[in-house]
């Protein structure tokens, strides 16, 4: 979680440059060319402007929201978000494992699932041992949860 807060300020420290300093000075160099109305550059910059205001608008709003998350919340003893978690996929009899992030930070192929997807949804809550039916795109998948690390004991 850590990664991701430094990784949503350095974006918004870059954006924060660009809305400063490089599009100010576009903007002055397109103006500087004359009528406005038939201007390419200048209606670029000024959309670019747009798009860096609500994307700035957005990683805060980001930030704020990782900010508020109580690690004290997450259970200790069962699938949270941080959790990796190794589940055995009862009818393909194999063994994956699964870490529990947010979504920005999904990586399907890394083995990082959100908690929002089918299969992180299905998990969280869920204890060694358990059994869990998860409805996903291709049919109902069943895993046997066989092991359970927390974010607790991952950042200790």
């Amino acid at each position: 979680m850590a990664d991701l807060k430094k990784k949503l300020e350095e974006e918004i420290a870059a954006l924060e440059y660009e809305l400063r300093n490089e599009l100010p000075a576009e903007i002055r160099k397109a103006r500087a060319h004359g009528d406005l109305s038939e201007n390419a550059e200048y209606h670029a910059a000024k959309e670019r402007q747009g798009y860096v205001n609500a994307r700035l608008n957005q990683l805060r709003q980001r930030l704020a929201q990782l900010s508020m998350i109580d690690l004290s919340k997450i259970p200790r003893d069962k699938v949270g978000l941080g959790s990796e978690v190794v589940v055995l996929d009862l009818a393909k009899n194999e063994e994956i494992t699964y870490r529990l992030v947010t979504s920005e930070e999904s990586d399907v192929a890394q083995g990082k699932i959100s908690t929002g997807s089918p299969i992180g949804r299905g998990l969280l809550g869920k204890e060694v041992g358990d059994v869990v039916k998860i409805q996903i795109p291709g049919g109902i998948r069943e895993l046997e949860i066989l092991k359970l690390t927390t974010i607790h004991d991952l950042e200790s």
